[in-house]
């Protein structure tokens, strides 16, 4: 199968379950197709012997996808700087100190808590797993997924502030995030290797800083020809190229992608476009332009999570401790998220209330499940992909749908 007759059929597959969730189902949008791809995943595995040629096709399909380097190759970059592109960054500067806190603090606290948790249940359960394995488990499953967190409070009546607070941290926590899971994988992959601060610092250098510089000069360079044109034509061109740009520099660089493409992103969000007096038109057609391929690619997205139900190795005795991870996760974070804003409270002026909203807010999506793909071959490779997918299910589809619910009770 062709890479072109692989994109049709996908585009094609993920225009018809758009359609049957808006016309029948009524579910959210990126839940509702979430919930059909995986239901119709599901069905083809079960009618998988009737059918053996269905079941084939989408095994072929979801093979061909290559479903992490899409993602965070290609479509990340897309997704994280049309999100940021409608950021506002004022209201980002005022809640600096939350979400600097949040990103940082509370990623490194939630994948240590996790990794000890997961390892003490594997041991309870007699299944055999590293402690480092745990921690790497932990450092990909943290992170809160801005793709999925964004699309959701899209839709929600979450409060401004809090909105502000946890999109931000979406958008800024993936920095700790690919230093804590590159650098334990390394170690993973040698065991020889033992754990230096030099060569970490040189990491998060590297992907970190790298990436935001990366951004600032992609979003400078634009920005400079972008206040000089008044033709949208043109200046959605120019903004297509320069996140083309950054996803095949931040490759070939090493450094972070998504930061790179968010910095990018938050440097255009206030701008103003063209000389003329037509300048708040044409950025109103802009913000409208890539909320629609935000809008698209987020569709197919949940789209490929929902098929990748077909070749992710479930297990029997995987299901325990995948049900057991889900419960981790949220403890975990509400434990890292909980210390600091006791700790802080009055700089990070979040009530107790707001806290629950902040904790259950805190989705995971498809950067998880790319990243637990990209894990080297192993006998815990297996159970960490399992439990991954298992987590981002119930994430996206419980914790999306009961999110409005948690904050009617608790935004007082």
């Amino acid at each position: 199968m062709d890479t072109f007759t692989t994109i049709t059929i996908l585009v094609t597959i993920s225009a018809l379950i758009s359609f049957f969730n808006y016309r029948y189902v009524k579910l959210p949008g990126t839940i509702g197709i979430m919930v059909i791809a995986i239901t119709l995943s599901i069905l083809i595995m079960i009618a998988g012997k009737a059918f053996p040629e269905m079941h084939g096709f989408v095994i072929e399909l979801s093979s061909n996808l290559d479903f992490t380097k899409t993602l965070l190759d290609v479509m990340l970059a897309f997704l994280l700087f049309a999100s940021a592109l409608h950021f506002d960054f004022e209201k980002l500067k005022a809640q600096k100190l939350p979400v600097l806190i949040l990103s940082t603090i509370g990623v490194i606290g939630s994948t240590t808590i996790f990794g000890f948790l997961f390892y003490w249940a594997a041991t309870l359960l007699g299944i055999e797993i590293p402690l480092m394995y745990c921690f790497l488990f932990g450092a990909l499953i943290s992170p809160t997924d801005p793709v999925a967190v964004l699309s959701i409070l899209k839709k929600s009546k979450i409060p401004p502030s809090l909105e502000t607070i946890i999109g931000g941290e979406s958008l800024f926590n993936d920095g700790v995030g690919i230093l804590l899971f590159v650098t334990l994988r390394e170690i993973v992959e040698d065991n020889g290797i033992e754990f230096s601060w030099a060569h970490s610092g040189h990491l998060f250098v590297q992907e970190v800083f790298g990436g935001i510089v990366l951004g600032i000069i992609s979003g400078y360079l634009c920005t400079l020809m972008v206040k000089k044109i008044d033709e949208l034509q043109t200046i959605v061109m120019i903004t297509l190229a320069m996140v083309m740009e950054i996803a095949v520099c931040g490759g070939l660089l090493h450094v972070s992608i998504p930061l790179a493409a968010v910095t990018a992103g938050l440097m255009l969000s206030n701008m103003t476009l063209g000389e003329s007096s037509s300048s708040a038109h044409l950025k109103e057609l802009l913000d409208k332009i890539w909320g629609l391929i935000d809008d698209l690619l987020n569709t197919i997205l949940f789209v490929m999570i929902g098929l990748q139900v077909v070749i992710i190795p479930f297990f029997g005795h995987y299901w325990l401790i995948s049900l057991l991870a889900i419960l981790f996760v949220i403890v975990a974070r509400a434990i890292s998220i909980a210390v600091p804003t006791v700790l802080l409270n009055r700089s990070l002026n979040i009530s107790y209330n707001k806290m629950g909203i902040v904790i259950w807010a805190g989705l995971r999506g498809g950067i998880s499940v790319a990243l637990a793909l990209s894990l080297p071959e192993s006998n815990y490779k297996p159970l960490i992909v399992s439990a991954s997918y298992l987590i981002v299910i119930f994430s996206i589809i419980v914790q999306g749908l009961t999110l409005n619910k948690v904050v009617n009770k608790l935004a007082t």
